[in-house]
């Protein structure tokens, strides 16, 4: 009953399986070939509106129709299912019609008087001419006797009309005819082989039919709506199988059939086949429990068995010997057992029922335990534990063996003791202590500090021995030894301490570290490298704080030098440019009057600007000696538009000579400011002599006239609270360095050949004495990758000016 049961259910599903395939492959194809019918008419469309266009867009006659013509008639050839394109005018006379001379043309003769034909086209036309967009004719059937060739090709006809619309107007119309058997010859003939097609009206009216042979009861239908066009007449499209004969159940039918004698046939030789495996099995058996026996009894190890209440099934000869009880005393026993010492009974109890249930001693290492002998000498053991499986897979206890581990115990303690107060001393050094192996590169042995230093690989050994990994020479000397030892020659050399060396790290920590090495023989025979490396930094940074300290008095002495030349200079040089510009106002005031109007008026003017920068100079002077002297500004209200005009001008020739520009940007309406206007002056100076000279570097002569002009800006920033002043430098040159840009206020620095390095830090000096501040900013290119230029910013604050205007 159950083997028909499941032949039935298979006979079944393979039914139902091949009728679904066959409806999932019926409704593919019907899909493809409405597909195939939709997107035909979709293109006659566009074809029949192309025609349209060349005839409205051409004015020459002659052309328009030629090229008219030659594209219907490749239309009607392409197409099986237009039969004949006509062309009419807005009076719905007839111009041409393709095709004029075919073998359908005796047939088209006699159906234009047709008044099927007729009606069908006009009301057409009327339809298209309403909506202005192209429309279906409703089927009809002309006047076509059966014994015409092509009758039954012709049954039902359509009529479908594009409007030639030109400027809202419509000049004209393209009619199609087109036969519903033609329709049906869009689908591949390899579809209608296995398929029949049918074109359907809504009444269930066939209007073609791919085949006239008839589906079989058992053939699969489906049917869809086809959708030629928005004004077309409702047609439906059917899709008819011929399955093609299948004799599946008889097949299966055989086929259980000589399955089921193959099926008694392999069951007896099976039978035969396990009686004779059991016999082998059986004689194996036998055999491999006297080998088992002897093993058990040969082997010094300890074995012992429990079930799954602990208690203990087996033991053999080695355990009994190793406890001093007898097989019959031991057996039957639970734990606590007799042979544990008595002061650890609880904590192996604990170890035995941990073991048990989380199946720990099944590993390589085992458990430690105990065991007291019965007289009285204490072992140590070691027990593996593993679980006892019966032939259905079911546990049914535990096997556990016991190596007696007391000797190599001892060692091992004794061992251990002794690399313990080794590693204590090494790990207490403040010291890297490293051996590194010559052939592989391993790191054989780091203390504390050299791992918390460098890691737990020999990259830091190498880096405090200057050598990179895998170095050859090492390795050569590694194949040295071997071979002094096999030629005899002494190698005690080369276990020689080397010299000491003081290295800094590169790895951005800068440690210094003393280090010394030696080659040793490591414990496996290979040649070995000890390093020792000793923490020096805080004596290296001692002595270069003393170094430091040592550069500062030689700055604070030169600074003086400095200040004393200064002040001599001053005194030395008023006294001429006073004499200077009194001489050049007194020759002035000489010519005045006695001189023609057109010469004094070239002279006198060159004179005064000379006494004027005579008195200007003087007046430097004066101020830096007062700076020098550490003496307050002599601040007076000034406009910082006036001041940097001034300083524009005197740069500007210099700008000019070497072929670059200067542009300025004064925000309006600055107010006046409390300050010295010739200390300001000199640091604005100063400032655009040291943006030219970058622009100097950066572009070569021959392309400086394509260089961007210094600029120099005034505003309020306003982001700060209180506002102050901003002048801001800005030039296009290479920029400064990260590393320079922090040192280039610090005195007697510079980063040219011929500069004494104080121009920067004098400047910075006043601006500080004014309570501003100077800095310097790099400005990078639009991609952030390259210096572009550089930045020099003032800040000032606002004072009241004497006029009462209040910042």
């Amino acid at each position: 009953m159950l083997f028909t049961s499941v032949m039935g259910i298979i006979l079944g599903t393979l039914h139902l399986q091949e009728k679904s395939q066959q409806e999932a492959a019926l409704f593919r194809e019907l899909s493809f070939a409405k597909q195939r019918i939709q997107t035909r008419f979709v293109s006659n469309v566009d074809l029949l509106s192309t025609i349209n266009r060349e005839i409205a867009a051409s004015d020459n006659q002659g052309k328009l129709k030629q090229i008219a013509y030659e594209q219907a008639d490749e239309l009607v050839i392409n197409n099986h299912e237009i039969i004949k394109i006509i062309w009419l005018n807005d009076k719905n006379e007839r111009q041409w019609v393709v095709p004029p001379n075919a073998n359908k043309n005796d047939w088209l003769v006699k159906t234009q008087s047709d008044q099927a034909t007729i009606d069908a086209l006009s009301s057409t036309i009327e339809l298209s001419k309403v909506t202005s967009r192209a429309a279906f004719s409703p089927f009809f059937s002309p006047n076509i006797a059966s014994s015409e060739p092509l009758a039954r090709e012709r049954k039902n006809l359509f009529w479908q009309i594009v409007p030639n619309i030109v400027s809202g107007e419509v000049v004209g119309f393209l009619a199609a005819l087109y036969t519903t058997q033609g329709v049906l010859d869009v689908i591949p003939n390899e579809l209608k082989a296995h398929y029949r097609f049918t074109l359907l009206t809504d009444n269930e009216q066939v209007l073609a039919i791919s085949s006239d042979r008839d589906a079989p009861k058992r053939a699969f239908s489906n049917q869809t709506s086809l959708d030629i066009g928005v004004l077309s007449p409702n047609l439906t499209l059917r899709i008819d199988t011929y399955p093609p004969p299948t004799n599946l159940t008889f097949r299966m039918l055989i086929g259980v059939v000589l399955g089921l004698s193959v099926f008694v046939v392999w069951s007896l030789w099976s039978v035969l086949k396990q009686m004779q495996v059991r016999q082998e099995a059986e004689a194996s058996l036998r055999s491999e429990t006297s080998f088992r026996s002897a093993m058990e009894n040969s082997t010094p190890v300890g074995i012992r068995a429990h079930d799954m209440q602990k208690r203990i099934t087996y033991v053999n000869r080695a355990f009994c010997e190793m406890t001093g009880w007898t097989q019959k005393e031991l057996i039957g026993l639970m734990p606590p057992f007799p042979f544990w010492p008595d002061s650890r009974r609880d904590e192996l109890v604990e170890k035995m029922n941990r073991a048990l249930k989380a199946d720990v001693g099944t590993g390589k290492v085992g458990i430690e335990g105990a065991i007291l002998r019965r007289d009285g000498s204490l072992i140590q053991t070691r027990t593996f534990i593993a679980p006892l499986i019966n032939e259905k897979g079911k546990q049914t206890g535990w096997v556990t063996s016991l190596i007696d581990i007391s000797e190599p115990k001892k060692i091992r303690e004794e061992l251990a003791a002794s690399q313990e107060r080794f590693t204590t001393v090494l790990e207490s050094l403040d010291a890297a202590v490293s051996v590194v192996s010559l052939e592989t590169d391993e790191l054989l042995f780091a203390n504390r500090f050299y791992r918390e230093n460098f890691g737990d690989d020999s990259k830091g050994h190498f880096q405090l021995a200057h050598q990179d990994s895998r170095l050859p020479a090492l390795h050569n000397i590694a194949q040295d030894l071997h071979d002094y030892v096999r030629d005899g020659i002494p190698t005690s050399f080369l276990y020689q301490e080397s010299e000491s060396e003081d290295i800094q790290l590169t790895d951005g920590s800068n440690k210094w570290f003393e280090v010394r090495h030696r080659f040793i023989p490591w414990v496996d025979g290979h040649l070995a490298q000890l390093l020792i490396a000793t923490d020096i930094t805080s004596r290296k940074e001692a002595e270069d704080l003393a170094r430091q300290q040592q550069e500062r008095m030689q700055f604070t002495s030169r600074l003086t030098t400095m200040g004393e030349m200064a002040s001599s200079l001053a005194h030395e040089l008023n006294q001429p440019l006073a004499a200077i510009s009194n001489y050049c106002m007194g020759v002035a005031k000489r010519l005045d009057g006695n001189l023609d109007p057109t010469i004094s008026k070239e002279i006198l003017p060159a004179l005064e600007k000379a006494s004027d920068q005579a008195h200007r100079a003087g007046t430097i002077i004066q101020r830096i000696r007062g700076f020098v002297k550490r003496s307050e500004p002599q601040s007076k209200a000034s406009y910082i538009n006036e001041i940097i005009s001034d300083a524009v001008g005197l740069v500007e020739i210099e700008a000019h000579r070497h072929r670059l520009s200067i542009s300025s940007q004064i925000a309006e309406n600055l107010p006046v400011v409390d300050l010295d206007p010739v200390l300001i002056l000199q640091v604005v100076v100063n400032l655009l002599k040291n943006a030219l000279d970058s622009m100097r570097e950066a572009y070569p002569l021959s392309s400086r006239w394509s260089a961007p002009p210094v600029k120099i800006s005034a505003d309020l920033d306003t982001s700060i609270f209180p506002a102050m002043l901003r002048i801001q430098v800005t030039d296009a040159g290479g920029g400064i360095p990260e590393n320079v840009i922090e040192r280039i206020f610090e005195p007697f620095f510079s980063t040219k050949s011929d500069g004494m390095g104080m121009g920067l830090n004098i400047c910075r000096s006043i601006i500080e004495s004014h309570h501003g501040r100077l800095w310097a900013t790099n400005v990078k290119d639009s991609e952030q990758t390259r210096l572009a230029g550089c930045t020099f910013t003032i800040l000032l604050p606002l004072e009241s000016s004497d006029s009462g205007v209040n910042v």
